[in-house]
């Protein structure tokens, strides 16, 4: 029997392993970086082990230093998480020889499958040679051999990017995985993700545990997916759980994994088998009432499983929430989370709590929010409504998209596919008409001003301040009066540091607003208090490109230097960011008039990095 566990990983999942271990009484041991110090995982095990350094190279891709982690906290067991090393074999083994008992599958099974180009020839299928790839082959999709998560993964459409896709890809992928070797495949535009949950233990038997749909992706990474897959004819469920169990048995499955497909034209292809549990697990969790970490750690114990899993009980849908601004190239964000409450009812599985910092390490993603109901529709409404209300205070979030993706008629009509936010992105992160919440932010910090210099005998300029809200600017009015605060089209009811209620057309509206410095929060809207006199020396030259989110210079288009000329949409500068790589173009055609950008350097938000002029026409 297991006592104590290590988690050979960080964040959400770790902290959602530690929960199961708790209830079934395993002692529990967490491996933090340096940067995660004091991150919640670190801080809810019994036992923490410091892994020196704060990149993942350093720390959580590091095998030796995790097995030396284990046996110094006399750990019997080691669970990898996902991501990192989880389907590493060669950790696999060194936990197994140093005595330890592997929460996973066999390594060779994992080194099997780990290799994406090998998976496919196990299933009789081959990837794409890149010299003989064609224009009739477009469009394609260059994807890293090894890991997952969408990273080391570029669609090209057009032959010339196909040499740059290979090797931007292969630079993400070594990042984030230690291994950079890309493949092709032949890329669907309009077909569904739906993966088939296994579960296999140690006697034969294998369950394959209901479908998912996780076709709502961004950046080949998924953001919302579901449990079971909405729309699928009994025959294809009965094909996708015939070839899942055919993909376990090829390899001597043990444990929990995912076998993946992309479905188009009522047919299955098979993508790649996940040897080890995945991040959207907990929708299969709650739609058949099971905990698959338990069941992972049981058949590690030698446990058995029934000859037939569970049916499944309604439906359940997970979304994502990033800390990323959508509308701007998906761009993380990072920063103080000052809170994240959602309301009861939905499962919140999360790597933070108050007042942690989201830093640039590692993905932005902050929590997981799942909602079960007895139909999809239900389920839907449910999690809408739960995001809508909750409240994240902190860096900017994709709540907004993830409600409007939620209620989106090609979502609520199960008709989504993997394009989904290709059409529909900018429609989905246009800002929201006006509200009342600069107004109500301005009232609550106004509220107790009125008896000490704000009310004037006689008529007065009004008071006047400035937020930027969703990017944009707004200037809100109001006046101190002898019955209170008031302003052009309202009536204010009440306003305090807390709450603001507004009648409108005779209708009360009711505001709570929290501030934390030059951030305000009214509901789930986020604005930042702008000075009242803009500082003249903040103007930035025409053509500056800044830094849009924190992170490390990883490269420089060859020969770029000043005084060159520049194309517009040429790729000039890439910033890595929580382990993804970001482009800087050009905006214009012209000339590259300052490059203050180095490789290596670290930059924050804003950061200017070179300024380009446009050529005069």
């Amino acid at each position: 029997m297991i006592s104590t566990l290590l988690v050979a990983n960080r964040g959400e999942i770790a902290c959602r392993i530690f929960r199961t271990c708790r209830e079934l009484g395993i002692r529990t041991v967490a491996v933090h970086s340096d940067a995660d110090e004091n991150a919640l995982h670190a801080r809810v095990a019994d036992t923490a082990v410091r892994l020196p350094g704060a990149a993942p190279a350093e720390t959580y891709l590091r095998g030796d230093l995790i097995v030396k982690a284990a046996l110094a906290a006399g750990v019997d067991a080691v669970h990898p998480g996902y991501g990192f090393l989880s389907e590493n074999p060669d950790f696999a083994r060194a936990v197994l020889d140093a005595g330890l008992t592997w929460i996973g599958p066999p390594p060779e099974a994992i080194e099997a499958m780990a290799s994406k180009t090998r998976a496919k020839e196990l299933m009789g299928l081959a990837p794409l040679d890149p010299a003989q790839v064609t224009e009739a082959d477009l469009p394609v999709l260059v994807k890293a051999a090894a890991g997952g998560g969408g990273r080391g993964m570029r669609i090209v459409r057009r032959l010339e990017g196909l040499s740059a896709a290979l090797e931007s890809a292969g630079a993400e992928a070594a990042s984030a995985f230690g291994d950079g070797e890309v493949f092709i495949e032949p890329y669907l535009e309009h077909g569904r993700h739906v993966e088939v949950q296994i579960l296999a233990d140690t006697h034969g038997t294998i369950w394959p545990l209901g479908t998912r749909d996780c076709s709502l992706q961004r950046r080949h990474q998924k953001v919302i997916e579901e449990a079971p897959a909405p729309g699928l004819s009994e025959g294809l469920t009965q094909d996708l759980y015939a070839l899942a169990v055919q993909a376990a048995c090829a390899v001597a499955y043990v444990g929990a994994g995912t076998v993946e497909f992309l479905v188009a034209d009522g047919r299955a292809h098979f993508l790649e088998m996940n040897t080890r549990l995945q991040v959207e697990h907990p929708v299969t969790e709650e739609a058949f009432g099971i905990d698959l970490v338990a069941e992972q750690i049981r058949i590690a114990e030698g446990g058995t499983l029934e000859k037939d899993p569970p049916r499944a009980r309604g439906h359940a849908i997970e979304a994502r929430l990033y800390a990323e601004d959508p509308a701007h190239d998906w761009a993380p964000q990072t920063g103080t989370l000052h809170h994240l409450a959602v309301p009861a009812g939905v499962r919140l599985d999360t790597g933070y709590t108050d007042g942690d910092t989201i830093g640039v390490h590692y993905d932005p993603m902050l929590a997981k929010v799942v909602a079960h109901a007895a139909t999809r529709a239900e389920a839907i409404r449910r999690l809408a409504g739960a995001l809508e209300r909750a409240e994240i205070h902190g860096p900017a979030a994709n709540r907004d998209l993830l409600v409007r993706s939620l209620r989106h008629e090609e979502f609520t009509s199960g008709r989504m596919d993997t394009g989904f936010y290709d059409r529909h992105l900018t429609a989905l992160t246009e800002p929201a008409p006006g509200s009342y919440a600069p107004l109500a932010a301005a009232l609550a910090d106004a509220h107790g001003r009125s008896r000490f210099g704000g009310w004037r005998n006689l008529p007065s300029q009004p008071q006047v301040k400035r937020y930027a809200v969703a990017g944009e600017e707004q200037e809100v009015r109001y006046w101190h009066t002898r019955e209170g605060l008031a302003a052009d089209g309202v009536r204010v009811v009440h306003a305090d540091e807390r709450a603001v209620v507004l009648e409108v057309d005779g209708v009360e509206r009711k505001f709570r607003t929290t501030r934390y410095g030059d951030e305000v929060y009214v509901g789930t809207t986020r604005l930042t208090a702008l000075p009242r006199f803009p500082d003249p020396t903040a103007q930035l030259a025409p053509g500056s490109l800044l830094a849009p989110m924190p992170g490390t210079v990883v490269r420089i288009a060859d020969g770029l230097a000043e005084g060159a000329t520049v194309q517009a949409g040429q790729g000039l500068i890439w910033l890595e960011a929580m382990k993804m790589q970001h482009q800087i173009s050009a905006p214009v055609t012209g000339t590259l008039t300052a490059l203050h950008a180095r490789t290596g350097r670290q930059v924050e938000p804003g950061t200017l990095l070179a300024v380009v002029q446009e050529t005069s026409s």
